[in-house]
């Protein structure tokens, strides 16, 4: 194990210091955020910080954005008219290079409880350093598209919604999105409140003709229907599960479409041995994201599911050659127990504690590396507490590889001290970075150990930097570009926020 030594507030470096930014200098409004910025491969773009100036209109407030490139650099700046409900703001970058700020936080201190309504987002032009309103369409009953150039509060919503419910009996369901080849998505539904039926996938051109419709659950009620998760798309085919429901017995399908026509291109039934709540689940893991899109299939990680209960993880793997799928499980027993001799069926590993699922790394062998905490929830007389990370790292048959188990002091009161994750070397490694939060029993001085954790070539590799914290400042690491690393420290009551990339010796 190697040790390097970093001590935040200009004492001994051991690491270079590449680029340093004043979060306070680069703006005159509140410093409201900060997030990096990710293009659609998943490299990072740089990052954007938002400053707000207050409430500026009945509807609006001032807020501003400095965009910093990879190494820190300010390349743009501008003020804006935001929504009144914005509090703050999360960048990404979109498939059209565009860097779009989502309202991330509401605000509701500014505008009566019967007026608040959902801020929408902003679209900047990096080209031309531009700013406007995201354009939202409502896709409407009779075949047209309406613009929605102002959101509706919500109780004018929730009363609409209600009208609307009293005179057909159903609430018309649609939501629009724009495709990279070009041209627009729909979906539609009718809501029943206890059912839905009468689905549809649209496609539109540029203009919003419409070029194909899919339907589905056309007749759709309480005990027969069919459901459809989309789990990817590309510009050939669209890959989805459908799930057919007949009075409580459910069949699972592959069901791909044709991106061109809209026709079936194959609808195989999904065979193998996992169960129906863990097909029904498999594209989704809470907030985390679990899949992966290769060039010749797509890779998913889920729960496997003895009705309701975790008892471990199961992949799905789709080709996207010949559309077939490969299932496989591993359970906490008897796979995991000859590394977690303490561990049952539940995940429980010792005195309450419980695996819970941090991140997923996808290999483009089809192996996977789960990376979980030790985890105690709250009690009614007891903080929850976060102990020990666990790597479960797979081979391509999704068979147990191996099991990393990297101690670290109880933590009370915070959820996890897993931090990020980054890909290496074109995503077939990875590097992870956790904190293990330290006080000291006879001075008090807060201290705390950031882990920088590499799997190359399947092999760990850990690095430990002791962070020192100046009484009152707070230092937050981010997710740098490959081969460094982010720190923020600040202090709100001195006014005290930068930000550096530090080189790391992995």
């Amino acid at each position: 194990m190697k040790k390097i030594s970093l001590l935040v507030f200009g004492l001994m470096q051991m690491m270079v210091c590449s680029q340093t930014q004043d979060l306070t200098t680069l703006a005159a409004g509140d410093h409201v955020g900060m997030n990096a910025l990710f293009d659609d491969k998943d490299n990072l773009y740089g990052y954007v910080s938002l400053y707000s100036y207050g409430k500026t209109g009945d509807k609006t407030k001032k807020f501003e954005y400095v965009i910093l490139d990879k190494n820190l650099n300010p390349v743009a700046n501008k003020e804006f008219e935001g929504d009144i409900t914005a509090a703050s703001y999360l960048g990404y970058v979109d498939f059209k290079g565009q860097i779009i700020l989502k309202p991330s936080m509401m605000d509701y201190s500014l505008v009566k409880s019967r007026e608040i309504f959902t801020p929408v987002s902003m679209v900047i032009d990096p080209k031309t350093n531009t700013i406007k309103r995201k354009v939202y369409y409502d896709y409407l009953e009779d075949g047209t598209f309406k613009e929605i150039n102002e959101p509706k509060n919500w109780k004018a919503q929730r009363k609409e919604n209600r009208d609307e419910k009293k005179e057909k009996g159903y609430n018309y369901v649609s939501a629009v999105g724009e495709v990279k080849e070009g041209g627009y998505f729909a979906i539609e539904y009718k809501d029943y409140g206890k059912y839905i039926n009468s689905n549809s996938i649209i496609k539109f051109d540029d203009n919003k003709k419409e070029l194909w419709r899919y339907k589905y659950n056309t007749d759709g009620n309480k005990k027969v229907f069919t459901t459809l998760s989309i789990l990817e798309r590309d510009e050939n085919y669209m890959y989805c599960i459908m799930k057919k429901v007949n009075d409580g017995q459910n069949a699972f399908s592959l069901l791909v479409i044709d991106m061109k026509t809209g026709k079936e291109a194959s609808n195989k039934p999904i065979e193998g041995t996992l169960t129906d709540n863990t097909l029904d689940n498999i594209d989704s893991y809470g907030r985390l994201d679990n899949d992966k899109t290769f060039d010749d299939k797509v890779v998913l990680l889920g729960r496997n599911l003895d009705k309701f209960e975790t008892i471990g993880y199961a992949r799905m793997m789709v080709n996207k050659t010949d559309f077939t799928v490969d299932t496989r499980w591993i359970n906490f027993v008897p796979d995991l127990k000859t590394f977690l001799p303490k561990i049952n069926t539940s995940g429980i590993v010792e005195n309450g504690y419980m695996l819970q699922t941090k991140d997923m790394y996808f290999m483009n062998d089809g192996s996977v590396g789960i990376l979980t905490e030790k985890y105690k929830p709250e009690g009614q007389y007891s903080a929850p507490k976060t102990t020990d990370l666990v790597y479960i790292y797979t081979d391509k048959d999704f068979k147990i590889k191996n099991v990393q188990v990297f101690e670290k002091e109880k933590t009370k009161w915070v959820n996890s001290d897993y931090l990020f994750s980054q890909y290496l070397n074109g995503g077939k490694d990875v590097v992870f970075f956790y904190r293990d939060y330290q006080k000291d029993e006879v001075t008090r001085q807060k201290k705390w150990n950031l882990f920088i954790n590499t799997v190359i070539d399947g092999k760990f590799k850990q690095e430990i930097i002791p962070i020192s914290e100046k009484d009152n400042y707070a230092v937050i690491p981010y997710v740098g570009k490959e081969g460094y690393i982010l720190l923020r420290e600040y202090n709100e009551k001195e006014k005290f926020n930068k930000i550096r990339l530090e080189k790391l010796n992995y």
